[in-house]
């Protein structure tokens, strides 16, 4: 085993501390800086991580120092992009929260930076890496259930405000139930059927103000600036057919995560924002448990990061590669840009079909 890749993170708010969770127990990386727009919750980050690790002062120090060789960029998703290019500017890899960007022209402009500088550009979800997903994809690629011809996949919640103190993000460009969660969704369905080629589909927001229900600013309102209920239809390159509902109104449903459908069975696949779950298939004489059978045992926040330092000292592609994140968005954009204009829209963008993961 050669030297760890050595991490600088950018962003300690609540999510950090998933990925500091993971990244604690790999041997293929090691965080040694830490960066947060407020400078207490930064040393919080680096003190819980290792003595070892230090505070920069910006986005900017951290990407020129040494002893960073990837960046791991944790920001809101309005400041995804411009962290990123900064790290590429410096240099170095890059590794990001979901999506890749808010907009199409930002996320194009970090795969091309990527190119040219010979960088790699990995982008959560990395869930879609564990057993749960990958089990369900290796009984699609078995034939258990014949060819694949629709799926369903349901996101309801009645919103982030409920337990996030700070979820204004949420609610503004680049946020939405679909751009927040539709990620996880739409990478697990890439990995089951392949990319999408054409979308349908419409939205709505019901309110135009939210209300903060936990922590020191609960009772605080605030604008809703996104769609808040997203339902589609997408096309795969292979023929399936995906129904899509993504929805920050609903309070209470009774509804699958995801559901695939073939020729000759069904087959029910666990939350795609976690990395284990229940894996089921129904070939007429009832459901039956499906066994882990492939991807990152243990799995958490980081995986995908551990996949791209692995990928480097292989010389292989990572799996929650910038291409396919940037699929994704495109995507649901044009999901959103169908829902808006009433036609079907064709997705400008496609992707290889990340490699499988076998048993880890």
């Amino acid at each position: 085993m050669g030297e760890p890749l050595r991490i600088g993170m950018v962003g300690a708010g609540k999510i950090s501390g998933a990925y500091l969770d993971t990244l604690g127990r790999l041997d293929t990386v090691r965080l040694t800086a830490v960066t947060d727009l407020d400078p207490d919750r930064a040393k919080e980050a680096a003190v819980r991580a290792s003595d070892e690790v230090s505070v920069a002062a910006s986005v900017l120090d951290l990407a020129a120092r040494d002893d960073v060789d990837a960046v791991l960029n944790l920001t809101v998703p309005a400041a995804h992009a411009g962290v990123a290019l900064v790290a590429l500017s410096m240099g170095k890899h890059v590794y990001g929260e979901k999506p890749l960007a808010a907009t199409r022209e930002e996320a194009a402009s970090v795969l091309a930076a990527a190119r040219a500088g010979g960088l790699r550009v990995g982008c959560a979800p990395d869930t879609v890496l564990g057993t749960g997903t990958q089990t369900a994809r290796q009984a699609v690629d078995d034939g258990l259930i014949g060819r694949p011809v629709a799926a369903t996949a349901f996101m309801t919640t009645a919103g982030h405000e409920r337990w996030h103190p700070d979820p204004e993000f949420y609610y503004r460009p680049g946020g939405g139930p679909l751009l927040d969660m539709g990620p996880y969704y739409l990478s697990a369905l890439v990995h089951l059927l392949g990319p999408v080629v054409r979308v349908t589909g419409a939205a709505s927001r019901p309110r135009a103000e939210r209300e903060i229900g936990s922590g020191p600013r609960a009772g605080e309102r605030f604008p809703v600036e996104v769609d808040t209920h997203v339902t589609g239809v997408l096309e795969h390159a292979g023929g399936a057919l995906s129904t899509l509902v993504m929805s920050f109104d609903i309070h209470a449903a009774r509804l699958p995560r995801i559901e695939v459908h073939g020729t000759e069975g069904s087959l029910s696949v666990p939350d795609p924002n976690g990395f284990e779950g229940p894996v089921a298939v129904h070939r007429g004489s009832g459901w039956e448990a499906v066994p882990a059978s492939a991807g990152y045992q243990g799995g958490g926040r980081g995986t995908g990061l551990a996949d791209l330092a692995d990928a480097l000292a292989e010389g292989r592609p990572h799996r929650a590669s910038a291409e396919l994140a940037h699929h994704v968005l495109d995507v649901m954009l044009t999901l959103l840009d169908a829902a808006h204009s009433g036609r079907c829209l064709t997705v400008a963008t496609t992707c290889e079909r990340p490699e499988a993961v076998g048993t880890h």
